[in-house]
């Protein structure tokens, strides 16, 4: 593959690992020393931090943990990536693109079993989040990983108290 390819493919892992709930998947994709930084929009046209900058691999690992709890049965999140843009200069690369997050909630199977007719996905898919990835990536030890991730979500956000 194509160093721009690779780079695609590390965003393709990070939002898998964000839906199957995978911490430690999502640590192989950052360096030690990864920057996070997550932003909303404030209503006037710019953005506003929604948490404090999270540095370091394993403490991000230990918060994602502890924030994302696994999925409810039937329950899922689906996200999509979109236009990355790829700029590689030597062992430094910056990757930008638009994401899209769906929950997806199945109808669980009536006791009787599904009505004489019934066909197809049973559930609602829901657009929920949407934004942009700027992130930096780094070479490091022939593999490229994320050093700075920004997601810069096109709306407020809100993150329950407790």
């Amino acid at each position: 593959m194509s160093d721009r390819d690779d780079i695609i493919e590390i965003l393709a892992r990070y939002v898998r690992a964000n839906d199957t709930r995978d911490g430690s998947g999502l640590g192989e994709l950052f360096t030690k020393d990864v920057l996070i930084e997550i932003f909303q929009h404030d209503g006037r046209g710019g953005r506003t931090e929604l948490a404090p900058p999270t540095t370091g691999r394993d403490t991000l690992i230990g918060i994602y943990d502890s924030l994302m709890p696994a999925h409810e049965p039937g329950n899922w999140s689906h996200h999509v990536t979109s236009d990355h843009i790829v700029h590689i200069d030597g062992d430094r690369a910056t990757l930008s693109a638009q994401f899209m997050m769906f929950r997806v909630r199945s109808t669980p199977k009536p006791d009787g079993g599904w009505p004489a007719g019934t066909f197809g996905a049973q559930g609602t898919i829901t657009p929920e989040e949407s934004g942009y990835y700027e992130t930096d990536l780094v070479r490091d030890a022939g593999a490229w990983r994320i050093a700075h991730h920004r997601v810069l979500h096109d709306m407020p956000f809100v993150i329950p108290a407790g």
